[in-house]
C-alpha cells in the first residue's frame, strides 16, 4: 500500500489544525489502459487494474480449501466464497488508500486516483507534501486503518459463529493487520517509508535526504525480502513453497523499483535549487520586429547578448527569436529577412518571472514547454531570454 506523489515544504513548532481546503483545480487525468473505474472518493477516480482478477482467483483457490474443512460438500461454491472474500479484503485495502486520499485532501492536495492492483493499492497525490507534519500523517493514517479494520475484526471473530462466515472474519482480520504491521516498516515506498522521511525530513530540515535514507531501507528491505523463504525453514521450520519463493520476488522486485525510483528522484530533486532564472537568463537585445535579422544579430554581438527579443512601436515584447531557426539561416541570406521571420510570439506560457527557482522553473517549464521563454521583473520589464539547453546544462553541472 503507497500513495505516491505526482510527479509537497517551513514546520512551525506545534500548529493547530489547518483549514480543509478544495483541491487546485485541474483536467481529468486520463484513466490508464487495463483499468476500471468504480467511481470516486474525495474527487479521486476509484480504478482497478485488470491484475485484481488474478488475484482474486489465486486468493480464491488458496482459500477454497479452509472454507471445504469447516463447511464439508460445499462443492464448487468453495470457491464462489472465496471470491467474496478476495472482495472483501480488497475493499478494506480500498478503505486504506481512502484514508490516504482523505488526508491528502485535508492539507489541500488533489488526489487524482485510487488504484487496486496485485500487490495491494496505490493514491496517487498531485505534488508533494509542504511540512513533515503532513507527509507523516497522510502516510501513517492508511497503516492505522488497516490496524484498525483487522482489530475490529478481531472482536467479531468471538461474535461470528463458526463456519465459512467465520473463516472471512479471521482472514479479514489477519490481513488487515498484516497489512498495517508491514506497511509500517520504515523503507520507502511503503507507508513506513514516508513516516521515516517524514522523521529525517522534520531533524534535518531536507525532505530529499529523508527520501534518499528511506529509498535505501526501501533497498534493503527488498534484499531481505528474497531471503524470506530460507527463513521460513531456518527459525520456522517450514518447508518453503513454490508460491512463498514467487511472492517473496515479486514482492522484492516491486520494493526495489520503487525504492530505486525514490532514491533517483531524491538525487535530482537536490540539484534543484541550482537552476536560478536570475543566473540562467541571457542578456537580451531588443529590437525592431521588422529590423533585418543581419542587423539584429550585429547589434546583439555588440551588446554581448545570448537573445534577441522584438518589440512593438511602444517598446513592448512581442516576440523570442528562436537560436534554432536563426542558426538554420545561411548568413548571406540573413540580410534579406526580418527578424520577424525566426521570432515566436511572446504568449503567457512564454513568460517566466524572474524570482523563479528550482521546483517551481521546472513546473513552470513543464506546463508550456518551449525552446525558449521570456523572463521578466516584478515591474513587467524585460529582464532577459531563458534558453531551456541553458537549464538542461545547469542540471547537469556541464560548462555552457
Amino acid at each position: 500500500m503507497s500513495h505516491s506523489p505526482q510527479d509537497p515544504h517551513p514546520e512551525p513548532g506545534r500548529p493547530t489544525p489547518e483549514p480543509q481546503r478544495d483541491p487546485v483545480p485541474g483536467p481529468p487525468p486520463r484513466r490508464p489502459a487495463g483499468t476500471i473505474r468504480l467511481g470516486s472518493i474525495a474527487g479521486a477516480d476509484v480504478l482497478v487494474t485488470s491484475s485484481w482478477f488474478i488475484v482474486a482467483a489465486l486468493v480464491s483457490w488458496i482459500v477454497s480449501p479452509r472454507i471445504e474443512q469447516v463447511q464439508p460438500g460445499i462443492g464448487a461454491w468453495k470457491y464462489v466464497a472465496g471470491f467474496a472474500f478476495a472482495v472483501i479484503l480488497y475493499l478494506a485495502i480500498l478503505l486504506h488508500e481512502a484514508s490516504h486520499a482523505l488526508m491528502a485532501r485535508r492539507f489541500g492536495a488533489r488526489v487524482t486516483s485510487i488504484t487496486l492492483h496485485f500487490l495491494g493499492g496505490a493514491t496517487a497525490v498531485e505534488g508533494e507534501a509542504r511540512t513533515p507534519k503532513q507527509e507523516f500523517w497522510v502516510a501513517v493514517v492508511g497503516p492505522i486503518t488497516s490496524l484498525a479494520i483487522g482489530a475490529l475484526g478481531v472482536g467479531l471473530w468471538f461474535l461470528t459463529p463458526e463456519g465459512v462466515l467465520r473463516v472471512g472474519v479471521e482472514g479479514l482480520a489477519g490481513a488487515n493487520l498484516l497489512i498495517g504491521v508491514l506497511n509500517l516498516l520504515p523503507a520507502l515506498p511503503l507507508d513506513g517509508g514516508r513516516v521515516l522521511k517524514a522523521g529525517v525530513w522534520k531533524l534535518t530540515g531536507n525532505p530529499h535526504r529523508g527520501s534518499l535514507v528511506a529509498g535505501w531501507c526501501g533497498r534493503v528491505l527488498a534484499v531481505l525480502m528474497l531471503a524470506y523463504p530460507f527463513l521460513l525453514g531456518a527459525v520456522l521450520d517450514i518447508t518453503p513453497g513454490v508460491i512463498d519463493f514467487v511472492l517473496a520476488a515479486v514482492v522484492a522486485i516491486f520494493l526495489l523499483g520503487g525504492a530505486n525510483a525514490v532514491v533517483a528522484r531524491a538525487r535530482m530533486m537536490e540539484k534543484l535549487p541550482a537552476l536560478v532564472v536570475r543566473d540562467l537568463a541571457r542578456r537580451t537585445c531588443l529590437v525592431d520586429s521588422q529590423m533585418p535579422l543581419n542587423l539584429a544579430v550585429a547589434r546583439a554581438q555588440a551588446e554581448q547578448a545570448g537573445g534577441i527579443v522584438t518589440v512593438d512601436e511602444q517598446r513592448r515584447p512581442v516576440g523570442i527569436v528562436s537560436e534554432a531557426a536563426l542558426l538554420a539561416v545561411p548568413e548571406h541570406r540573413r540580410a534579406w529577412m526580418s527578424v520577424s521571420e525566426v521570432a515566436r510570439s511572446v504568449g503567457p506560457g512564454a513568460v517566466l518571472p524572474v524570482t523563479l527557482v528550482g521546483e517551481d522553473l521546472v513546473r513552470a517549464i513543464g506546463r508550456s514547454p518551449l525552446s525558449e521563454y521570456l523572463v521578466v521583473d516584478a515591474t513587467g520589464a524585460v529582464h532577459g531570454v531563458l534558453s531551456t539547453a541553458d537549464v538542461d546544462r545547469a542540471f547537469r553541472g556541464t560548462p555552457a
